[in-house]
């Protein structure tokens, strides 16, 4: 049902330049980006909020480009992750910043579980840590990971595959047990 009414509205917004309809779009899928862009930037809130707001920007200049070859969701990912990988080449000579916030929307005993899990994910490569979030925190599929991450399907199952272990045996040794 939201394929239809993502259409229906791109539509609008490629034929009619809908600011309406395009604010629809966003507001349907801006959580799944920001998510997304938290997960990437571990937990950093304000860095994946302008990522996410570049992510929109990017999509609404390139909108009459989508061929509805994936879900409409699935090409914002694809954008995202771009805008992403922008950043980090930008930012890549800057120091660290120490200011970053682990996600901690739950409340504070899921707090300590959120900061673990962002650690664990930064000890992955970017391309293991993002392959890992698309699937499980995103839910998507092996398919529109490659498309989102412009990689042949058997490379991200192994990406996948690599990350995981590596994951868990980050988390085993960190007094994660199971």
């Amino acid at each position: 049902m939201q394929r239809l009414s993502d259409i229906a509205f791109i539509a609008q917004v490629v034929t009619l330049g809908s600011e309406r309809a395009f604010g629809q779009l966003v507001q349907a899928h801006q959580e799944a980006v920001r998510r997304f862009l938290r997960r990437l930037t571990a937990g950093d809130e304000m860095r994946a909020d302008d990522l996410a707001q570049e992510t929109f920007i990017r999509a609404w200049q390139g909108l009459s480009s989508f061929r509805q070859l994936s879900a409409f969701e699935t090409w914002l990912l694809r954008i995202a992750y771009r805008v992403f990988l922008d950043d980090e080449r930008t930012n890549r000579a800057l120091p660290e910043s120490d200011s970053q916030q682990p996600l901690s929307s739950e409340g504070e005993g899921n707090w300590a579980l959120h900061h673990d899990l962002d650690l664990a994910l930064a000890t992955l490569t970017e391309k293991e840590r993002t392959c890992v979030i698309l699937q499980c925190v995103e839910g998507q599929s092996i398919k529109d990971i490659a498309t989102i991450m412009s990689m042949p399907e058997n490379t991200v199952k192994s990406h996948l595959l690599r990350g995981k272990k590596n994951l868990a045996n980050y988390l085993r040794q960190n007094g994660y047990n199971g």
